[in-house]
């Protein structure tokens, strides 16, 4: 088996993101994510032998957004199997994270659970099942990423509950054709919270390892079956960044998901959990720094699933 030099290949990775300077803009529709350094820059890579990588500014808190959705369905499928698919599909969207018009043409039935609409059906089973949505995925983060302080920004909740128009004509038309199960103003309550969760590269890397132990916690303890990590990465693969992700697919080769904070988390089944991190993105919402160094990353490495 190969031995992977993850220093040397975090550096190559920097050296690739750095080629992109001053590509894609930073989100604005939420003015909090404005006011962030669009060219800071960080990975880090978590073996599932325990040890961590880092380059760049990888401990430098960032709002995780979408990132969130995937420690979301875990939870969900842990808690509640597959029950969730009767709600959400598993099909690439092939528009626009927050668009509209599909959920309208399928009567509420979110395409996948990646995008916003089907994070919100994800959120609304979460709180019925926990009681808590936003408290069950920060607590699994604060665990795994051994942060008892891990928690989300107040300025990034009001930034972003002042801002969510769409997010909420998205709960509305999904409660419409009976698909929310919870009041709606409590579902957007606890999904602009997730999304507002502040980490670290290194917190997501480490988090997200039991994506790359079949469902094992950082404890031993089992979180999801091997049946279930293998389905949740597969929708990580084809659906999880956005109308790009045949792109990411093709370029990275690796499950992914990305946030409109600039983080893009992946998976390397058996191997290790990588999150690069940086703010400018492109017409998708991927971070185009981020993007470029885990296309470097997989070439260097060969950690490419195919």
């Amino acid at each position: 088996m190969r031995t992977i030099d993850y220093a040397q290949a975090l550096r190559e990775a920097a050296s690739a993101a750095g080629l992109t300077a001053g590509s894609g803009r930073v989100a604005d529709y939420i003015p909090a994510l404005a006011e962030v350094d669009p060219d800071a820059f960080g990975m880090a890579v978590a073996t599932v032998a325990g040890e961590l990588y880092t380059v760049g500014d990888a401990t430098t808190p960032f709002s995780i957004q979408s990132i969130s959705k995937v420690f979301a369905l875990a939870a969900v499928m842990s808690l509640d199997g597959d029950a969730i698919w009767k709600r959400v599909g598993r099909e690439p969207s092939g528009t626009p994270f927050n668009s509209l018009v599909q959920l309208e043409a399928e009567r509420g039935y979110p395409r996948n659970p990646m995008i916003n609409a089907g994070a919100l059906v994800v959120t609304d089973r979460l709180l019925e099942l926990t009681g808590d949505a936003f408290g069950a995925i920060r607590g699994l983060l604060r665990q795994e990423a051994v942060r008892p302080d891990l928690d989300s920004d107040p300025r990034m909740i009001r930034s972003e509950a002042e801002n969510s128009h769409r997010n909420a004509a998205m709960a509305h038309l999904i409660a419409s054709h009976d698909n929310l199960v919870n009041d709606v103003a409590a579902v957007l309550e606890h999904y602009t919270a997730q999304c507002a969760i502040e980490a670290t590269c290194a917190d997501i890397a480490v988090s997200a390892g039991f994506l790359a132990r079949g469902g094992v916690l950082n404890s031993g303890e089992s979180l999801l079956t091997a049946s279930q990590t293998k389905r949740l990465n597969s929708v990580l693969l084809t659906c999880g960044n956005y109308d790009a992700a045949g792109e990411f697919a093709y370029r990275v080769g690796l499950p992914g998901k990305s946030g409109v904070g600039g983080g893009i988390l992946a998976v390397i089944p058996g191997t290790a959990t990588v999150c690069a991190w940086s703010p400018r993105l492109d017409r998708a919402g991927n971070s185009v720094a981020a993007v470029a160094a885990l296309d470097a990353f997989t070439s260097v490495t060969g950690a490419s699933i195919f």
